[in-house]
């Protein structure tokens, strides 16, 4: 089954969004929200949820290198919960502790595109561990 997604670089300031699928395994990035005290403005997911037709929902997991949540990681359970609660849709949470480095080797992390580039490291961090 091909497996179409939205993936989501979960910050309290701004969230990264990008579109993935299991076909070759790529992303793209899409756009970044801009969150208010971690909440989106919901009107605007439901608009990418209904333009991309997505099948499943990933959001990243902000992780400490040990393994132990960092202090966003609850704000990203929650924003995941809301995700499945309003759309029901499948989510995944995707530990997302390398995401920022590998994009900060392609880019700055000031870069307005960053966000929705970590949110395609997390997308295709999910789907490369799928095989």
């Amino acid at each position: 089954m091909t497996i179409r997604l939205l993936a989501f670089d979960f910050g309290t300031h701004r969230t990264g969004v990008a579109s993935g699928q299991s076909v070759t395994g790529t992303a793209t990035p899409l756009t970044t929200l801009t969150m208010r005290a971690g909440v989106p403005r919901w009107r605007e997911v439901r608009d990418l949820i209904r333009a991309w037709e997505p099948t499943l929902l990933v959001v990243g997991l902000p992780l400490n290198m040990d393994g132990t949540d960092t202090t966003v990681a609850p704000a990203a359970r929650r924003f995941a919960a809301e995700l499945k609660r309003r759309y029901r849709l499948p989510v995944v949470l995707e530990d997302e502790r390398l995401s920022s480095r590998a994009v900060a080797e392609h880019t700055r992390l000031d870069d307005p595109r960053s966000h929705a580039l970590a949110a395609c490291v997390i997308a295709e961090q999910y789907l490369a561990g799928r095989d």
